[in-house]
């Protein structure tokens, strides 16, 4: 026999339509929600909208609190279990990066940081200082136009490689560097050999093509000559920093990620948005690497960036 306040959330006194249907369309949206989550790859990336998808499929997950809301002004019981299911998938598919990350016992022996400092930085000096406080050995920027970058760190980052708008600044001696090719019809991409303590270090400093809704065919390019590039490069120990311009959750990242390993989602807490600075719902700064082991990985938000910077932690 159903209980007065079961029949208060289904049924609904003065012959009035059942709440259960009045909460069909929520169901309806959390079903769909859930095949959106669990298939967004099967969309197709026409005008780079699968693309888009991808990026922001973390984000989909703020719609469930809003239909769990929904359902219980509905008052309906299976639209609140209909909301449970796209809960599921969002938590199978992201929930682990909110997971602290396991804690290694060797000390960090390689300390980086990346930044986009943004062309026309008011003061990119005062961002590269934040950078420098971290205590990273390796700092790599993007969108550098300004001789003010190179007096503020030269002190404490005697080495330097740069190509165009990209550079890197090391504590330890560059025994050599070279501009990237990443089809952009100018080199916005260097690969520099750093001379650590422990050894040979290949670093790539990176910034991909520009990518905007229903305009990413740049962007892709410019991604696969870059795996392409990492692919063909045979170093046992290599760290990729920069401006990808787009997540890892992207299809078009796939041949990158077959190659290096992500140090946010290995070594960090959290999705890491960095883009924009002010409230971060993506991540297109990455740190990539192979041959070495992840301590730690962050987002630290500098001045007068529009992009967070992203850091991370190694040991040999």
């Amino acid at each position: 026999m159903r209980t007065v306040t079961e029949r208060a959330i289904d049924e609904p006194a003065g012959g009035e339509p059942s709440r259960d249907r009045r909460g069909l369309v929520v169901g309806l949206l959390a079903v769909l929600l859930a095949a959106l989550l669990a298939g967004h790859r099967a969309v197709p990336n026409v005008h780079g909208i699968g693309s888009l998808l991808d990026s922001a499929t973390p984000l989909l997950g703020l719609a469930v609190p809003l239909l769990a809301i929904a359902a219980l002004l509905r008052r309906s019981r299976r639209a609140l279990a209909a909301v449970l299911v796209p809960t599921v998938v969002w938590v199978a598919l992201y929930g682990g990066a909110w997971l602290p990350p396991a804690a290694g016992d060797a000390p960090t022996a390689l300390r980086v940081a990346s930044q986009n400092l943004r062309s026309g930085n008011p003061d990119p000096a005062a961002t590269v200082d934040a950078l420098a406080r971290t205590k990273a050995d390796l700092i790599a920027l993007q969108e550098v136009d300004d001789d003010r970058i190179d007096a503020a760190l030269r002190e404490r980052y005697p080495h330097r490689a740069a190509v165009s708008t990209v550079a890197l600044w090391s504590r330890w001696p560059i025994r050599d560097s070279t501009g990237v090719d990443t089809g952009l019809g100018w080199t916005r991409a260097l690969r520099a050999v750093v001379a650590a303590p422990q050894g040979d270090l290949v670093v790539y400093v990176v910034h991909l093509g520009s990518a905007r809704a229903g305009h990413t065919a740049t962007r892709d390019e410019t991604l696969a000559a870059l795996a392409a590039t990492v692919r063909d490069d045979h170093a046992p120990r290599l760290i990729v920093l920069g401006d990808l311009n787009t997540a890892t959750t992207d299809r078009v990242f796939a041949p990158l990620t077959r190659l290096l390993r992500d140090a946010q989602a290995d070594a960090g807490q959290g999705f890491g948005f960095t883009w924009p600075s002010e409230l971060p719902v993506t991540r297109p700064d990455h740190v990539l690497y192979r041959g070495l082991t992840p301590t730690a990985a962050g987002v630290l938000r500098t001045p007068d960036s529009d992009h967070r910077a992203v850091t991370a932690g190694f040991r040999w």
